[in-house]
């Protein structure tokens, strides 16, 4: 597993020539209505198991969650699974929301 800190994540998505990862929020739907970086597909951390054969396991995939423990466990759960470009974004959408769109709300 690789990690990402979210300006690192912002300059990546910025790149129109570099493949676009999918950004894998694992919070609940509350917290992802609450604020979501654009883009992000809900996933529910306790329905991963159940849904995780929906995803690519070749693509590039960043697991994000509010500080990045939940995802951290997403990302080891899909490792094991044979996902094989899975990245965690440190620090959640918390620090998302600190370092890079400073306009998101937190919680």
């Amino acid at each position: 597993m690789q990690h990402i800190k979210p300006a690192e994540l912002a300059q990546y998505l910025a790149d129109s020539e570099k493949k676009q990862p999918l950004l894998l929020d694992v919070r609940e739907p509350w917290e992802y209505e609450t604020c979501h970086i654009p883009q992000a597909q809900l996933m529910p951390m306790h329905t991963v198991p159940l849904r995780f054969q929906e995803l690519d396991p070749e693509a590039s995939i960043v697991c994000v969650c509010h500080h990045g423990g939940r995802s951290m466990q997403v990302a080891h759960f899909l490792e094991r699974n044979g996902f094989n470009h899975i990245i965690n974004l440190t620090g959640g959408v918390h620090a998302w929301a600190k370092e890079v769109d400073t306009s998101m709300p937190t919680y």
